[in-house]
């Protein structure tokens, strides 16, 4: 099963980015360029313990959905989301912020996901799906850093 993990300073308290990288609408913010957009359960605002939101976006061409749930949460500590339904054989991503000591925040996404279709789906994990959701996770975590960093200088 693919695993990786994408490291991110950002110069803002570990508080502020917990919380904006649980805000549906930086989220889509981030996710422009595959048109990402929340289409069921919460919809607009910050997700908590337990609540889920359905995702519809284009990838590889294709029109996806994806619900996935917060399935653990330790304000400011750490949060997963896990995919309830949707394309992949299973999605697991796990957020952890942790101070830098300098009054920022030192933020990691583990993600371990798997595609479908047994060995042609391991043959795309292979051949560029994992390269794929690497970079949309940079892309997201520089929008986030982005928004926290932005919101630290003005408050």
């Amino acid at each position: 099963m693919p695993r990786f993990e994408v490291v991110t300073h950002v110069m803002a308290p570990p508080g502020l980015v917990f919380d904006i990288s649980l805000d549906v609408g930086v989220h889509t913010a981030s996710m422009a360029g595959s048109s990402e957009e929340a289409v069921g359960g919460v919809t607009a605002g910050g997700l908590e313990l337990g609540e889920s939101v359905t995702w519809q976006a284009r990838h590889f061409g294709m029109r996806w959905r994806m619900t996935s749930m917060i399935s653990a949460y330790d304000r400011p500590r750490y949060f997963v989301d896990e995919q309830v339904s949707g394309p992949f054989k299973r999605w697991y991503h796990a957020h952890h912020f942790r101070s830098d000591g300098r009054g920022g925040t030192m933020m990691s996404d583990v993600v371990d996901f798997a595609a479908p279709f047994g060995p042609l789906g391991t043959v795309a994990e292979v051949l560029g799906l994992r390269r794929y959701m690497l970079v949309l996770i940079r892309v997201r975590n520089q929008h986030v850093k982005q928004v926290a960093e932005t919101a630290s200088a003005a408050g």
